[in-house]
């Protein structure tokens, strides 16, 4: 097992990789920016190193820096957490070709699956379902609008390296794909240096499930179930559960054993997330993989019992799964929402500065993933999500019942959040229901 960890991520993730190696007895090392300095969740770890100023590419995302600050705190491996670089290969490369472990999968995995249009490669031979569209990238306008007369409006241009909604546009006609076309190039160049795009049928209002995997260094590979992820705005998730409400067991069957094909065929290991669109009619068509740990790990975690984190560590030590997958059972239902310190009132602008009040929620069932606190000034270079908000009951209905006393116990001042969002969200039928898409907050909540 590794002696020493650093963990090259910020706010809630570094925190929940701090108390994972804490409690295996691992020491850790943080790295900061100009904007963490101070942040109180650095005194946590056993050192901390500052690794530039508060613009990402210049700290979190400055490969260098991050390695030379392992090298000063010689530890063993590199944890990533998510965003950033963690689905970087050629950081993971870096990372193993100077003797530290980097704690994910193999940066030959990363690299089939991180671009789509070689991932849905890897799933056709997968026998995985996918989402009609280009086989491949797009050379040209005429090649887009060739394909995209031949599988119907409206497409979808997405961009193929990247994710997180970005190079993404929806194309109801000749016109507008078009238009959307040089608009998602543009936007995938300048967030992945990557203007590379491709189409697909556009599903009208699917759901959005998503499958954790988790296999070590000897083929073992399994699944730990499925999370619906389908409550989104703007492409960026606000709300996921497990287990998917209304799925049919026979489909949550084998999109779970697909995932587990998937990953196989590319020669995954360690955790990560299969995501697949599922239709009307419960069909599903695997669209991505996410190769690290999501921020919704944590409801896997409620129903599972199984840390992610601390699993994620054991197996790039070498250490070999001591369960199968009949092993794996899924108990009770788990609801997660992230908390965005944006104002649901002003287009979701971000909302940074001091936290003058903050009253979190508690009780039987309640977890906060959070690295905030009173007095905690929310810095405005980086994501706006400040916690994660998880409940865990015997029963979906019982999970909601605790997740609306928790939000409305939540109180915050200084900054605005989305909280309102979220009690709106769980006091509207459909969602009660389970009448879920990926369009659900649009056309419910933001229509008005």
């Amino acid at each position: 097992m590794f002696q020493r960890i650093l963990v090259a991520n910020r706010g809630e993730i570094a925190l929940r990789v701090i108390r994972a190696c804490k409690e295996m007895g691992i020491e850790v090392v943080a790295v900061f920016s100009e904007a963490d300095r101070g942040a109180p969740y650095l005194d946590l770890a056993d050192a901390a190193y500052c690794i530039g100023p508060a613009v990402s590419k210049d700290s979190y995302l400055d490969i260098k820096r991050i390695i030379a600050a392992a090298e000063i705190a010689d530890v063993q491996a590199i944890h990533p957490g998510y965003g950033f670089l963690s689905e970087n290969p050629h950081f993971a490369e870096v990372c193993r070709s100077c003797k530290i472990e980097f704690i994910g999968p193999p940066e030959g995995a990363m690299l089939k699956l991180g671009n789509k249009t070689e991932a849905r490669e890897v799933a056709r031979a997968a026998g995985v379902p996918t989402v009609p569209g280009s086989p491949g990238p797009l050379l040209d306008d005429k090649e887009a609008l060739k394909l995209a007369r031949e599988i119907g409006y409206p497409v979808l241009i997405k961009a193929a390296a990247g994710g997180g909604g970005k190079g993404m546009r929806v194309a109801h006609n000749d016109i507008s794909l078009q238009t959307g076309l040089a608009q998602a190039r543009a936007e995938a160049q300048a967030a992945f240096k990557d203007s590379t795009v491709y189409i697909e049928k556009y599903l009208e209002q699917p759901r959005h499930v998503e499958v954790q995997l988790l296999g070590d260094h000897y083929g073992n590979m399994l699944h730990l179930g499925e999370r619906d992820c389908s409550l989104q705005r703007r492409h960026q998730k606000v709300v996921e559960e497990t287990p998917a409400p209304g799925l049919r067991p026979e489909v949550r069957d084998a999109m779970c054993q697909a995932a587990v094909r998937l990953a196989r065929e590319s020669g995954y290991n360690n955790a990560g997330t299969c995501e697949f669109l599922v239709d009307k009619n419960q069909n599903y068509y695997f669209i991505e993989v996410n190769a690290r740990l999501q921020v919704e790990h944590p409801i896997t975690e409620m129903v599972t019992g199984l840390d992610l984190v601390k699993w994620q560590i054991r197996i790039a030590a070498g250490d070999k799964l001591p369960f199968c997958q009949d092993d794996i059972k899924n108990v009770g239902a788990a609801i997660e929402c992230r908390i965005n310190a944006e104002d649901p009132a002003a287009n979701f602008r971000p909302s940074p500065g001091k936290i003058t009040v903050w009253r979190p929620p508690g009780g039987l069932g309640v977890r906060l993933d959070t690295h905030v606190s009173a007095g905690y000034t929310v810095p405005a270079n980086y994501d706006s999500m400040i916690a994660k908000l998880i409940v865990y009951k015997p029963t979906r209905t019982e999970a909601i019942a605790c997740m609306r006393r928790a939000l409305d116990e939540f109180h915050v001042e200084g900054i605005k959040t989305i909280i309102p969002l979220h009690r709106e969200i769980f006091n509207h039928t459909s969602f009660i229901e389970g009448q879920v898409d990926t369009t659900f907050i649009e056309r419910n909540l933001l229509s008005r």
